[in-house]
């Protein structure tokens, strides 16, 4: 494997800056659109990501064009390297699987690009992509043996019984799940998700990402679901999955995740379904880090889709160091302000500079996009740096967050 890219790649690659711009998207459609006339690549995927919101082709044209804008500079990369590594560890992507990739991008550079596509610009994206392709390799290597030998780890699909099924809200459920094997289970860093097969009747095998909604324990993992309107495997769980279902789950993986070890206060921030990694997180500050100064803050709708209210509540009742805040978008006339919500409207970044530590937290971030873009980009305006920043959102990543 070569350790640097040649001086003739490097230039060619980001020649194609400008094709990539224009005709990055039509690539990635046609790159999938080839890689998934293999049943046994396309069920590797997510396909919510391809058919129900269409988002991933657009993540990976993004994805393309940031390492063409970086490829004399990849060291820019490396968050990036680090996310596609956790998430294919937690699809069980191999080595094997790299080859399909590389022969479809490359057929889509041809397919879309033409004449223009030359002889030499197919091998400089080529050696590019394979170049990338053994960095994930080693890094997924490392993960994969890493999560054989540590306690509790395992590597590919383990089977799951849901021992028990608990609806928090009118639109989230929490499962709580024990390997069947009895054995105990590798403990999570807080904040990260599991991967799931699920087989439903009259579909692909689906693979989705659920965040562990509980703290580190050796026994079980808890997630909690929100029930999309059109989503097939949340639906399934909500309406479906009961008490004894067996599910496929790969070992926990993703890159965001609590810093136990700094000593700094958390604000924890969050929007609608973004509080499962959320609770993971004060569950174990409570838990192992109780005088951590921490200021969990969230917003919903109102109190039919306020999900771990009690829960919530008996942390801060048991625990002086942690405060909660709690935002209602829009009350019912049976909410309480005071007892279910302590805000009406939306959190904001001057409510946030007004009542949390700005300039000493580390603040988390999880929830829809909207609420991202207002917060990861609105803190850094507040004065907030970038490395005190984390955040996490579901589904793959886009440009609109790339640039915050």
């Amino acid at each position: 494997m070569a350790t640097t890219l040649s001086d003739m790649t490097i230039h060619l690659v980001k020649a194609t800056v400008p094709a990539l711009q224009e005709h990055g998207l039509g690539i990635t459609k046609r790159m999938y659109e080839r890689m998934f006339q293999n049943e046994e690549i396309r069920d590797l995927f997510n396909q919510s990501h391809h058919g129900e919101t269409g988002s991933q082709p657009k993540a990976l044209a993004s994805a393309i064009l940031a390492y063409a804008q970086n490829i004399d500079n990849l060291g820019a990369l490396a968050p990036a390297v680090e996310r596609i590594a956790q998430k294919h560890v937690g699809l069980n992507i191999l080595p094997e699987h790299y080859p399909h990739v590389a022969e479809a991008l490359l057929g889509a550079i041809k397919d879309v690009l033409g004449d223009a596509a030359t002889d030499e610009i197919l091998a400089a994206w080529g050696e590019a992509y394979w170049f990338l392709a053994h960095v994930l390799i080693a890094r997924e290597t490392a993960i994969y043996g890493w999560l054989a030998t540590a306690p509790g780890g395992w590597n590919g699909w383990r089977n799951f019984r849901i021992e028990s099924k608990s609806r928090e809200s009118e639109i989230i459920t929490s499962f709580v799940l024990r390997p069947e094997d009895g054995k105990p289970v590798l403990r999570h860093q807080p904040g990260q998700y599991l991967t799931f097969w699920i087989e439903v009747p009259g579909q692909h095998p689906l693979k989705r990402n659920y965040s562990i909604s509980s703290a580190p324990n050796d026994e079980t993992y808890r997630i909690s679901v929100k029930r999309e309107p059109q989503g097939v495997a949340s639906t399934w769980l909500h309406d479906k999955a009961e008490v004894g279902q067996i599910l496929k789950v790969a070992p926990p993986a993703g890159e965001f995740f609590l810093n136990e070890e700094s000593p700094r206060p958390v604000v924890l921030l969050s929007g609608g379904v973004g509080l499962t990694p959320m609770m993971s997180m004060l569950e174990t500050i409570a838990a192992r880090h109780p005088n951590k100064f921490t200021h969990y803050v969230h917003g919903t709708l109102n109190g039919s889709t306020h999900a771990m209210k009690d829960r919530v509540r008996s942390l801060t009742k048991a625990h002086p160091n942690i405060t909660a805040a709690t935002f209602y978008v829009d009350p019912r006339p049976e909410d309480r302000q005071g007892e279910d919500y302590d805000h009406e409207g939306l959190i904001t970044v001057d409510w946030l500079r007004a009542n949390t530590p700005l300039d000493e937290a580390g603040y988390y971030l999880c929830g829809p996009r909207p609420f991202l873009r207002a917060f990861v980009g609105g803190l850094a305006l507040a004065g907030v740096r970038s490395n005190r920043i984390h955040y996490e959102f579901f589904g793959p990543a886009d440009e609109i967050l790339t640039a915050a």
